[in-house]
């Protein structure tokens, strides 16, 4: 009989974007979710015309205001406060809505990953690689461009499981420092 309780090791943290690769992916809290649906429709909002128009009257009538307030410190300090505080609330709600279309983004293309049968399955998921491994995944797409570039109008289908890259690639960097770490 299975337990309806989650691992914990797959609990996300509270408010934290929950990695695609874990069960808990899919048993996001209410809370989290109307957040969520918030955020995408705020940023949404924050992007349209009347947004960017209601912005600009903001700051028209302010100006306005100027003269009559001799140009004051508490004059400017108003603009000030409020740019910082609605800049400082509008980056976490960007941040969250980014955060949700990176992650259908990688999942779309892991499902094409995953369906396409002469890509590499071990691409899926590279998002999480650390960056050295990053960048040595990189290099051997750089290589893989210069011998396309060598061969010419030749069209080739090449995967990173072909020669170039060792059998444990992407995570080389990772298993050189398990190896490094290993008694001998």
């Amino acid at each position: 009989m299975t337990s309806a309780t989650p691992d914990p090791q797959e609990t996300d943290v509270l408010g934290s974007m929950p990695s695609t690769n874990t069960a808990s992916y899919a048993n996001r809290s209410g809370l989290l979710r109307r957040f969520d649906h918030f955020a995408s429709a705020a940023t949404r909002w924050c992007g349209t015309p009347v947004a960017f128009c209601l912005a600009v009257a903001t700051v028209l009538v302010w100006a306005a205001l100027g003269p009559l307030n001799a140009y004051s410190e508490n004059w400017q300090l108003v603009i000030n406060t409020g740019t910082t505080i609605v800049t400082f609330l509008m980056v976490f709600l960007i941040q969250q809505s980014q955060n949700k279309d990176s992650v259908a983004l990688h999942l779309k293309l892991n499902e094409l990953l995953a369906a396409h049968k002469s890509a590499s399955n071990r691409m899926i998921g590279i998002e999480s690689l650390d960056e050295q491994d990053l960048r040595e995944v990189a290099a051997f797409y750089t290589r893989l461009a210069e011998r396309a570039e060598s061969a010419g109008p030749v069209k080739e289908v090449h995967s990173i499981d072909e020669d170039g890259m060792p059998a444990s690639a992407p995570y080389t960097h990772r298993d050189r420092e398990r190896a490094r770490a290993l008694p001998r």
